[in-house]
């Protein structure tokens, strides 16, 4: 396994968490009414950032060749 497939496994993981994460604490926020709101909101900007990453992750690596 290549480094940068290891690395796409570590980041679809983030995503995976973050955004679990951030479902667990809206679903405490609507429930208890408590101050979750803020964390699972950061939590699924996390996450979304994340997909984007990984998405354009060949650009980020600086791989010109392909598209």
């Amino acid at each position: 396994m290549s480094l940068v497939s290891f690395h796409k496994v570590l980041i679809a993981t983030a995503i995976l968490f973050c955004g679990g994460f951030a479902v667990w604490e809206l679903n405490r926020y609507l429930t208890d009414g408590s101050g979750s709101l803020l964390l699972g909101g950061a939590f699924g900007l996390i996450a979304i950032a994340l997909v984007f990453y990984l998405i354009h992750l060949r650009r980020f690596l600086g791989d010109q060749n392909s598209g």
